[in-house]
């Protein structure tokens, strides 16, 4: 069995943390989401190899993470756009490194930005089971949100009907983006494809391919983060420090207070500033602040600041707000 770890997107809504870093390389702990995802693969024997699909722009990126990590099983396989409009969309993508990399057997798909609270073994241990195409299922709580992904009916295990990003869902049961396909139903994305259907979201081909075959749908509860906005990443990291902090043994605070689900990463600084439900980046100063919900990256400067759900990029220096 192989596996493919989609991680070509350009995270523009991240701008400016993703600007130059794929949002995929982002912490959760000591580890970053896409790392999360690499363990569980390596760890189940029945997957000989990993796909990981990404853009030129952050190829070099990959490799150098790629080559310093321990993990055995990657394969790093590039899509041919730099920019955000170049994209051919996930599933022409998809496609396209099937037919490059001679993909012919069962395939598990995972996009590299989903944090999931279960074991990928568990999933595949369903998808064998079943022996058909199959997703992964998550009640996301809530009608306004079910109408940015595709909607879930089931009898039993099996999903009845599929919808991509409904306009009035009538359930809060969504299909997240952690599929499993038979080899045939690789075969099946070039005929979806030259029928002249939607190349971007899986959910379309998902929604194709369940009138043609039969869906079975692994459903979760716990906790899943879609990893593509800034509240859902301060989500994700309040998620798994439980109302903890998490400081780095390398980092200084001084004088200051961290409260609820923040991360101090290594060699950042905090003097004299109060802290809640951010991040702070290797080697970001922080002198008399008051942050909150906010991420502030990595060799930035901050002086005499009061911030609520700021994204401060790279290198950045400002001081009593000029």
């Amino acid at each position: 069995m192989k596996a493919i770890v989609l991680a070509g997107g350009y995270a523009t809504r991240l701008w400016p943390i993703t600007k130059h870093r794929p949002k995929m390389f982002l912490p959760i702990g000591d580890t970053t989401v896409i790392d999360r995802i690499f363990s569980d693969l390596e760890a189940d024997d029945r997957i000989s190899e990993v796909f990981v699909s990404t853009n030129e722009r952050f190829a070099e990126d990959f490799r150098d993470h790629l080559a310093e990590s321990s993990f055995e099983k990657p394969t790093l396989t590039i899509e041919e756009t730099s920019e955000e409009d170049e994209k051919f969309g996930v599933v022409g993508a998809l496609a396209q490194l099937v037919e490059r990399e001679n993909v012919d057997e069962d395939t598990v798909v995972i996009a590299g930005d989903n944090l999931i609270s279960f074991d990928v073994s568990e999933f595949v241990d369903f998808f064998e089971e079943k022996g058909s195409p199959t997703l992964a299922a998550y009640d996301v709580g809530s009608r306004e949100k079910a109408k940015s992904y595709g909607l879930v009916d089931l009898d039993g295990d099996e999903v009845v009907d599929f919808q991509e990003k409904p306009d009035d869902p009538n359930s809060t049961l969504v299909s997240i983006a952690c599929y499993g396909f038979p080899a045939e139903a690789l075969d099946l994305l070039s005929e979806y494809l030259d029928s002249g259907n939607n190349p971007d979201e899986p959910g379309w081909f998902i929604q194709w391919l369940q009138e043609r075959r039969s869906v079975h749908a692994f459903t979760f509860e716990e906790a899943w983060f879609d990893i593509g906005t800034p509240e859902s990443y301060l989500e994700a990291i309040a998620w798994y420090l439980d109302g903890d902090t998490h400081v780095a043994e390398s980092a200084t605070i001084e004088n200051s207070r961290l409260g609820d689900n923040v991360h101090v990463m290594p060699d950042a600084e905090v003097f004299d500033s109060d802290v809640d439900q951010s991040i702070v980046f290797p080697d970001a100063t922080l002198r008399d602040c008051d942050i909150r919900s906010s991420i502030i990256d990595r060799d930035t400067d901050l002086d005499g600041l009061n911030l609520q759900g700021a994204l401060i990029g790279a290198h950045t220096q400002i001081s009593n707000g000029k």
